[in-house]
């Protein structure tokens, strides 16, 4: 499969695939005339790629993890990477839930004429610790964002 299909059907720019190729996290061979060429199982690498970058993974990290996904085999380090990288996303996942949570008590709050804001002065303490976990998670999902824009923004 050529660069631009592989491109079309995971959702990427061929600029995000050839650094991916640059980064080893996807391999292509190339034809006698230099152009890239993809096994039918790149499409799905690609998703993952995506989604591990998402959630905050660098490429260093997904690196690391590929092998264990593509070829079955596991290494004690390679265990406690996924473990070590599941738990900090679960933190991230409650981090978002506590904060969707509270919104959700803000819109109601909003909802019922004459009440104050959940977020006015008088509200308590945990207001500000919702509001520090939000912005972990932002920044965190920023973070996320601008690796996959960096590397499938497309050259100009």
């Amino acid at each position: 499969m050529r660069i631009g299909d592989v491109a079309a059907r995971a959702g990427v720019s061929p600029r995000a695939l050839r650094y991916y190729e640059e980064q080893q996290l996807l391999p292509a061979v190339r034809s006698a005339s230099g152009q890239r060429h993809y096994p039918d199982s790149a499409v799905d690498r690609v998703r993952l790629i995506q989604q591990l970058y998402a959630a905050g993974l660098g490429s260093k990290a997904i690196l690391e993890l590929l092998p264990c996904v593509h070829t079955g085999i596991v290494t004690p380090a390679m265990l406690a990477r996924m473990s070590v990288e599941r738990d900090r996303i679960d933190q991230q996942v409650r981090e978002l839930t506590r904060t969707r949570d509270r919104l959700d008590d803000i819109i109601s709050a909003a909802q019922r004429v004459g009440q104050p804001c959940a977020l006015a002065p008088s509200a308590s303490s945990e207001t500000a610790e919702v509001a520090a976990a939000a912005s972990r998670a932002r920044r965190a999902s920023h973070r996320s964002q601008s690796r996959i824009a960096a590397s499938t923004t497309p050259p100009r």
